[in-house]
């Protein structure tokens, strides 16, 4: 019964993304979530998030012509690295399906997330990461997952030099990974001092106190506590956190490296 009236307020409250919102919600409720009403602000942001990450991962898996086996892998991944329970991974493999769909409202989707999180550009930039995960998540981005990425920025009202920055690190991230798991560790020699760079959005050229400032604002907008304050579910926390550990890996690699 939660979930069915979930969808019907969720909808009225705000079309299809309000739908998605209500599933989730009712859900909770149906699990005897009995502070719903006294969080609602929270809880509202919070499946939000949830909703548009998978709905829209799934649209961007479909995107390119098919939905290959990597792309799968990385959303199930990022519903074991969540550690989501059997019922709410039952509700984003539904999302991720909405999102396959020729149908799916993305514009909608997209500008009724953006009011959620108007007040809450880190949880932008920590959906934004995510996607650009599933984008390379076969080594490669292509033509219309590019399109509908800067779709995405666009809708959210995300700087494009922002958005370029952040794919910048995010490929370095996955260069490291891939040379981590060759070599079969993931010591802070295996990022070169290239990647280093990338995964701060630094350059060469900056001087040690840009440096310092961006490792600042990147541990910031990655940090666990004011993500759970800002409205991203705590199993979503679990991979910013991971990120930060790539973001301090640079950063000691680059500090070693600057002597600083």
């Amino acid at each position: 019964m939660g979930k069915v009236l979930g969808v019907i307020f969720g909808w009225l409250l705000g079309g299809p993304l309000g739908a998605l919102l209500g599933l989730v919600v009712g859900h909770a409720f149906d699990a005897g979530m009995h502070k719903v009403s006294r969080a609602a602000p929270r809880v509202r942001v919070q499946s939000a998030f949830f909703t548009t990450v998978f709905s829209v991962l799934g649209h961007l898996a479909k995107v390119d012509g098919r939905v290959n086996e990597n792309e799968i892998r990385l959303a199930e991944a990022v519903m074991d690295r969540m550690g989501l329970p059997p019922a709410l991974r039952d509700e984003a493999k539904a999302l991720f399906r909405r999102g396959k769909e020729p149908d799916f409202p993305l514009d909608e989707t997209l500008r009724a997330f953006a009011l959620e999180c108007r007040h809450s550009p880190e949880l932008i930039v920590i959906f934004l990461e995510v996607l650009l995960r599933s984008a390379y998540a076969d080594g490669v981005m292509h033509t219309e997952e590019a399109r509908v990425l800067r779709q995405v920025c666009e809708r959210l009202g995300f700087p494009r030099q922002e958005f370029e920055r952040l794919e910048s690190m995010v490929r370095a991230s996955f260069g490291a990974d891939a040379s981590s798991r060759r070599s079969g560790a993931a010591q802070n020699s295996d990022l070169s001092i290239e990647q280093a760079y990338r995964i701060l959005g630094c350059t060469a050229q900056d001087s040690d106190a840009e440096v310092k400032k961006r490792y600042r604002v990147l541990i910031n907008q990655h940090h666990p506590d004011k993500l759970i304050a800002k409205g991203v579910p705590e199993e979503m926390v679990k991979i910013a956190s991971e990120r930060t550990v790539e973001i301090r890996k640079a950063y000691e690699k680059l500090r070693k490296a600057r002597g600083f």
